[in-house]
């Protein structure tokens, strides 16, 4: 079950903590506890990433970070997947991938664990697409589905054989079946 920790930070006095594990986020004023990944969480979640990498990265259209802090409006978030247009990356003078990132990721993915309330890990999703975010998955490992929100629309509940919405200009095509194949190992 996801935590809520007690201490009242503001933000910023959140931002000067130490990184837990599983990490925190800050969400309504409130320190809440990610639950430890499991399982098909990890697998899905490393497969989608080396999945759009190798679909974008080469290229410099978009990359997937798994774990990534994001600092937005006024959460501090950690989205399962976060997707970043190249050209929104806060690169530094050298040219490498910054430790902070202040802005909301281009297509967030947040896969639903066993003791996440579903309605908390959507809340992030819909929060993102708030702020900005032109895409966000929330993956139900149990059910085997894909519910996809993007700004002004409704969301669309993905199964099966269904084709899932992706950025528009990136070059993959996934469908949910083809995302939960990812599981199986042998």
């Amino acid at each position: 079950m996801t935590q809520i920790l007690t201490q009242t930070l503001t933000l910023q006095e959140f931002l000067q903590q130490p990184e837990t594990k599983p990490a925190n986020e800050y969400i309504n004023g409130e320190t809440i506890q990610k639950p430890m990944p499991k399982g098909r969480h990890s697998r899905l979640q490393g497969k989608l990433c080396a999945t759009i990498n190798q679909a974008c990265e080469e290229a410099q259209i978009a990359y997937a970070f798994p774990e990534l802090r994001c600092n937005f409006g006024t959460r501090s978030l950690v989205p399962d997947v976060s997707i970043f247009r190249w050209h929104r990356i806060p690169f530094t003078s050298e040219g490498e991938v910054p430790d902070n990132f202040n802005l909301p990721p281009d297509w967030s993915i947040e896969i639903l664990s066993p003791e996440q309330r579903p309605n908390k890990v959507l809340g992030n999703v819909l929060y993102c697409l708030e702020q900005g975010s032109e895409l966000g998955w929330f993956i139900d490992p149990g059910d085997r589905s894909i519910l996809c929100f993007m700004p002004q629309q409704q969301p669309i509940l993905c199964q099966g054989d269904r084709v899932i919405p992706v950025l528009p200009d990136l070059n993959l095509t996934l469908t949910v079946n083809e995302v939960f194949s990812g599981l199986k190992m042998v």
